[in-house]
């Protein structure tokens, strides 16, 4: 899903830092489902994924930037975001969705998730390491800021950590480029770092003694902590 000039894109799953209603409840481990219905939800998204039809990252997109998002369940957001796929590609139509049945013959796709594929499938995964040319421009124990621009497309960077100093602790390699990739502009691997931040440069004053905060961030999320920000107006 894109940004248009009429809207902008909007992430409402960006919630790190945010003031929001209600507290955070933890369930107990191993509590998966709460509904019969969840199971089935899981099935037909790992199935419409394993058809190629989209990446992990557009379907990333499309759920986040649903309008009904904070009202939702985890599992009505992932069958949301799959009715939206499927309908933008002419998968599904409204009549069909309202029946809850096919009415029309389908539409082909590259390839078919077979039951009996779905444990291998499961346990290979989908890995994201490329290789690139280009060496990495930082290295371990770099101070590095990270990007203040807001964007309108998917970013895996979150809100509360743009436009902040840490620290690059690790280097995993290149990777393929979520921004890119969720815009359907191809994988365009970067170098991937684990930058660590001070929590008091996350959080303020609010933070707790010792806190350290992690994110992994790709190459063109990240400046030289020297380099000169641009001020708001200036020419």
């Amino acid at each position: 899903m894109t940004a248009t000039a009429t809207m902008p894109y909007t992430s409402h799953a960006d919630l790190g830092g945010r003031d929001t209603p209600g507290r955070v409840l933890p369930e107990p481990e191993g509590a998966l489902f709460h509904h019969a219905w969840e199971p089935r939800v899981l099935a037909l998204t790992l199935a419409m994924g394993g058809t190629g039809s989209w990446n992990i990252d557009q379907s990333r997109s499309v759920r986040e930037t649903l309008p009904a998002y904070a009202r939702m369940s985890y599992y009505e957001i992932w069958l949301a975001a799959l009715e939206r796929l499927m309908a933008d590609r002419l998968q599904v139509m409204p009549d069909e969705i309202e029946a809850g049945r096919m009415l029309y013959p389908p539409r082909a796709t590259k390839r078919v998730l077979q039951a009996s594929e779905v444990a291998a499938a499961l346990a290979r995964g989908s890995p994201t390491s490329r290789q690139v040319d280009a060496q990495p421009r930082f290295k371990v124990g770099d101070r590095v800021r990270t990007r203040a621009a807001h964007v309108d497309h998917h970013t895996r960077l979150p809100a509360y950590a743009s436009g902040k100093t840490g620290t690059v602790e690790h280097l995993h390699g290149a990777h393929v480029f979520a921004d890119t990739n969720a815009q359907g502009l191809g994988e365009q691997p970067q170098w991937l770092y684990t930058v660590v931040f001070d929590g008091h440069a996350i959080w303020g004053a609010n933070s707790a003694p010792g806190l350290r905060v992690s994110v992994d961030a790709w190459e063109s999320y990240l400046e030289p902590e020297n380099t000169q920000v641009p001020r708001v107006g200036a020419s």
